[in-house]
């Protein structure tokens, strides 16, 4: 177990890079199995916890010839990478208007899709055949259910959000996700509700599965526990509600070292609406590409920063991976990543 330090949290001091000096280990990716790729960020919520800040009145959508480029690197590159799955985030990814088309053809090329989706788009207008869509094309579903009761999804998701994400679940039982035997992968998140690390990720599992089964019948795969991450919208109620050195100081003196050598950005890069690349999801949303200014203009970041096709995947594996405080996040206790614990 990691001993408790202390450490200085200021933006010009990289403290995880510190840890990891310390510790004489090295952060590089060693392959490039999955393609995390951001379609947007337009949502119809906005989650407290999001470190998107998603939202309805966000505009930033991918581009359709940028989905193509991006389909014309994988063709380029397939054979020389063990690329495997292509993990679309968002916002709510189905909002937009390309998805389908680019979720087809990535399924034609044998990849294996995940859909982070929020359950409540589904009950939108222009949405109602969406589970179906993605039965028929084996997409992973992986949704936001941050407790099994309804106070604590209420309160973090907004009113009303649990109900609805009741019944898109039943919803996806019915076409086949989470049930046995079909192949249909339904897989759930959970988000700690205020300034807490993630519990033991099977015993909440196991509670999760007692419960939604008790309650409404409802079947899932997996649950994953995910840390908030100190950043954007989090990072904004930690510094309103003065908790941020506090909250940074957990997450460091419960840092294991071993948890390196499985985070999620060692086999791993993620792309952003224009095509930017970066080492990973929460790096794209404090605007670190991998080559490209940094700064806190989103759009310029992006729209200047160097884009997937302008790399080859020979210059991405064996790449030191860019760190920041906020990757204690991914280290912390029994580690999290976009799969859930690391342990």
């Amino acid at each position: 177990m990691s001993q408790s330090v202390s450490l200085p949290i200021a933006e010009e001091f990289d403290p995880f890079a510190a840890r990891l000096e310390a510790d004489g280990q090295v952060l590089e990716r060693a392959s490039l199995e999955t393609l995390q790729i951001n379609v947007g960020k337009m949502c119809n919520l906005a989650c407290h916890h999001c470190h998107v800040e998603a939202g309805p009145n966000r505009t930033e959508i991918m581009p359709a010839d940028v989905m193509d480029q991006i389909l014309g690197w994988i063709d380029q590159y397939r054979d020389a990478m063990a690329l495997k799955t292509v993990d679309l985030t968002g916002g709510a990814p189905e909002m937009n208007p390309e998805f389908r088309r680019f979720v087809t053809e990535l399924t034609d090329r044998g990849l294996h899709v995940i859909d982070r989706c929020n359950l409540t788009i589904l009950l939108e207008d222009g949405y109602a055949d969406m589970p179906a869509f993605l039965a028929e094309h084996q997409v992973e579903i992986v949704a936001s259910l941050p407790c099994y009761l309804e106070d604590n999804v209420d309160k973090q998701r907004g009113q009303g959000v649990y109900d609805e994400s009741i019944e898109v679940l039943k919803q996806l039982n019915t076409v086949g996700y989470g049930m046995p035997g079909t192949g249909l992968k339904l897989d759930l998140v959970y988000n700690p509700v205020g300034y807490g690390l993630p519990p033991e990720q099977a015993p909440l599992e196991a509670d999760y599965k007692r419960e939604l089964a008790a309650r409404f019948g409802i079947q899932f795969n997996q649950l994953f526990t995910i840390t908030n991450m100190p950043i954007k919208r989090f990072e904004h109620a930690l510094n309103r509600d003065g908790k941020m050195e506090q909250y940074m100081g957990k997450l460091i003196n419960a840092h294991h070292a071993v948890n390196v050598e499985s985070v999620m950005c060692r086999s791993l890069v993620s792309v952003g609406w224009l095509g930017t690349v970066y080492d990973c999801d929460f790096n794209q949303m404090m605007q670190m590409p991998l080559e490209g200014e940094d700064g806190p203009d989103e759009y310029a970041v992006e729209s200047q920063g160097r884009k997937l096709w302008d790399w080859t995947p020979a210059q991405l594996i064996n790449r030191r991976v860019r760190t920041a405080r906020h990757c204690f996040g991914c280290t912390a206790g029994s580690g999290s990543s976009c799969t859930g614990a690391l342990g």
